[in-house]
């Protein structure tokens, strides 16, 4: 099983000492740049890795003065790609809005096993289908809720229901890693000390 480095600068695939890449990923297409409204999120037709270049940032649409704020997200899938590194799909979206909202408003895979009909409780908080890692960025969603707590007294602290998070407001801005599917992930996460990770029991 490899491992996943979450640093300042973004995801490191580690799977040996000589086998480190950083990925970089950019919209496919300048016309299909992320906007949002204050309630919504638009999708991407493609999002896509371009390359393994040192120091990559996450991407940004083109900057515009009268761009909404919004919330980055890196949700990186429970398989690797063939060549051992973290497949990271980025998504931007406004804050307000529940977790589980935007990932299925951006084709992010979220219930795995569990998406067909009557397989999950579609939102409501009583399956627990729904679980994702949050490796970084906790501060920018609420606490668990008392759903979660029952439902997830098992789990590590970061392990959230989408159905249940919110992210921040309509002006938040920033970035959230997310480990899509963590009980069926084929990878483990390293975080360094000196990254700031926030515990969402007690963040506001």
């Amino acid at each position: 099983m490899g491992s996943v480095q979450l640093n300042g600068s973004g995801l490191v695939a580690s799977l040996s000492p000589n086998h480190i890449f950083r990925h970089k990923a950019r919209l496919s297409n300048s016309k299909s740049s992320l906007l949002c409204s204050r309630h919504n999120v638009t999708r991407v037709k493609s999002i896509r890795a371009i390359s393994t270049a040192p120091a990559s940032q996450p991407p940004v649409a083109d900057e515009q003065d009268d761009e909404p704020p919004a919330v980055d997200f890196a949700f990186v899938h429970s398989v690797l790609l063939p060549d051992g590194t973290p497949d990271v799909h980025w998504r931007r979206a406004c804050g307000g809005q529940k977790l589980r909202d935007i990932m299925l408003d951006s084709n992010i895979e979220l219930y795995g096993p569990y998406s067909k009909p009557l397989s999950n409780c579609a939102g409501v908080g009583t399956c627990a289908t729904c679980m994702v890692e949050i490796v970084n960025g906790k501060e920018l969603l609420d606490p668990r809720t008392d759903i979660e707590k029952e439902k997830l007294k098992r789990k590590p602290k970061n392990w959230r229901l989408a159905c249940q998070t919110n992210v921040g407001n309509p002006d938040s801005t920033g970035l959230v890693f997310i480990q899509q599917l963590p009980e069926w992930k084929a990878h483990e996460w390293n975080i360094p000390r000196n990254l700031p990770v926030d515990d969402p029991e007690t963040s506001t």
